[in-house]
């Protein structure tokens, strides 16, 4: 529908509305793995020890793309960050504004660039993550100010509106420090370089987030210092829950 606002979707561009929509289309989709439901469906079939495993998830033994969606979104539901340095450190104090006594100073220097507003001498970038799940709380996509002029629609596309024109889903920070690139089209090769475009290069896009606007309309222009910059980074790699990619059960089952 025109115009509409989808306030958990998935993809860059938010085009799958539900986590079962999701998980089906990488199979699908021609540069990943150009499969057929159907013939997804018959490689399930085709594997003796899954007939077992969907009579306990299910109740029965039928196999189709309803249930193996089901279980995968599951599955990935079941993978949630709670066990990083910064949550040890939250756990230590009553606010996350106060320094946590786990941290470096500079990482603590990094977390209050990230919780403060830049009047305050922050960088503000709680404006978009705007949870400690570091998320975002508001509900639609948002433009980081990529580019000046628009080099892919975004969420233009799929909610056939130009106000949506490149604006892209605000992503977990949570394990930030292992999911480079950055960005939707994965521009960026390091976390140095996506703090820098915060800090400079944020562009007048017609459809930019207000929240990277100043008072005067313009993007805004952070000016950190280098070790500002290095601070910041510092405390995105406490986000860092290394228990997601070392527990057995979030592990390869075929290894």
């Amino acid at each position: 529908m025109q115009g509409t606002i989808n306030a958990d979707g998935f993809f860059w561009d938010e085009r799958a509305t539900t986590l079962e929509e999701q998980v089906l289309m990488p199979f699908q989709d021609p540069v990943e793995m150009g499969m057929t439901l159907e013939q997804v469906v018959n490689e399930v079939q085709e594997q003796s020890f899954y007939t077992e495993l969907f009579q306990n998830a299910f109740g029965s033994t039928e196999i189709n793309s309803e249930r193996i969606a089901q279980a995968l979104a599951q599955f990935v539901r079941s993978i949630v960050s709670y066990s990083s340095k910064y949550d040890l450190g939250r756990s230590m104090v009553t606010n996350p504004g106060a320094d946590f006594p786990n941290f470096s100073t500079e990482e603590n220097t990094g977390k209050n660039i990230f919780f403060q507003t830049i009047p305050n001498g922050g960088g503000a970038c709680f404006g978009c993550h705007t949870t400690e799940a570091f998320v975002s709380a508001n509900p639609g996509p948002q433009n980081n100010g990529l580019d000046l002029m628009t080099t892919d629609e975004g969420a233009g596309a799929v909610f056939n509106n130009p106000i949506f024109d490149g604006r892209f889903k605000t992503s977990t920070l949570r394990n930030i420090e292992h999911t480079a690139p950055y960005m939707h089209d994965g521009r960026f090769a390091t976390l140095e370089e996506a703090v820098e475009h915060y800090n400079s290069g944020i562009q007048a896009h017609p459809t930019l987030s207000p929240a990277l606007l100043d008072v005067d309309g313009n993007p805004v222009q952070r000016n950190l210092s280098d070790s500002d910059k290095t601070a910041l980074v510092a405390f995105l790699k406490t986000l860092t829950d290394d228990s997601v990619s070392s527990e057995e059960k979030w592990s390869d089952p075929f290894q």
